[in-house]
């Protein structure tokens, strides 16, 4: 198939650009790469870091000739902010499964959520979810557990610079996490709930820094689309 043409308003886009954009909850983060492909109507884009269709947040886009620094970003230290819903457990440790194994957290204080904190800050090893996009075979792991098949992955060492617990509703605990790249905060929510005895699963999350890069500088899609027509404008062009 032969490519068409790149819009002169669109060179830029070609060139290369780094594109800053608050992902909404319920997208894919290819599902945003789709959108911005057909908007600025260049091939050549690629995000550096995945967010779960449930996460919501800071996701870096790089266009044309900028995308061969992707690792660049993808390499950066990253902050979270959610929740966790303790007393249950999920199979792929957030709400895209439904809770199982419930358990009564009455007994549970702040004092022990707090201290839970403790066992989970610094470097430590992480066996990510086998719900995930790992590759065995040549093949994402999600795919064989979701068929049910036995899914073995090894830990792999993470660093949790903070673990900051910023409000208790219980069953809720709200957190804020820094951390480097490759930790999986489903994972954090599974091992944290497994500390205190009782299960948890994460409720929500929203990804707000990449590096030096944060969310509020971000655009939405409806921003970024709207950007986009006006370069299209005849006073522009």
């Amino acid at each position: 198939m032969k490519k068409l043409p790149v819009p002169p308003a669109m060179e830029p886009f070609l060139d290369g650009r780094v594109l800053l954009i608050d992902k909404p909850l319920g997208m894919t983060s290819f599902g945003v790469i789709r959108i911005i492909r057909d908007l600025i109507i260049v091939s050549k884009v690629g995000h550096a870091g995945t967010l779960d269709p449930l996460a919501t947040g800071l996701l870096i886009i790089c266009t044309g000739n900028f995308t061969k620094n992707i690792n660049d970003y993808m390499g950066m230290e990253k902050e979270y902010t959610g929740s966790f819903t303790i007393g249950a457990r999920t199979p792929t440790y957030d709400l895209e499964s439904q809770p199982e194994d419930i358990i009564d957290i009455a007994g549970i204080t702040s004092a022990q959520i707090l201290d839970a904190t403790k066992l989970f800050t610094g470097p430590i090893m992480q066996v990510p979810p086998i719900h995930s996009a790992i590759k065995q075979g040549g093949k994402p792991v999600y795919l064989a557990a979701r068929k049910g098949e036995e899914v073995v992955l090894q830990p792999r060492p993470v660093t949790i610079k903070t673990f900051e617990i910023t409000g208790i509703e219980l069953p809720k605990v709200y957190f804020r996490v820094v951390c480097s790249t490759g930790t999986y905060i489903r994972s954090l929510a599974n091992d944290f709930g497994r500390a205190l005895g009782v299960g948890a699963h994460l409720s929500s999350l929203r990804r707000t820094r990449i590096g030096q890069f944060t969310v509020e500088a971000a655009l939405t899609i409806d921003s970024f689309e709207q950007t986009v027509k006006e370069m299209y404008s005849p006073k522009r062009m």
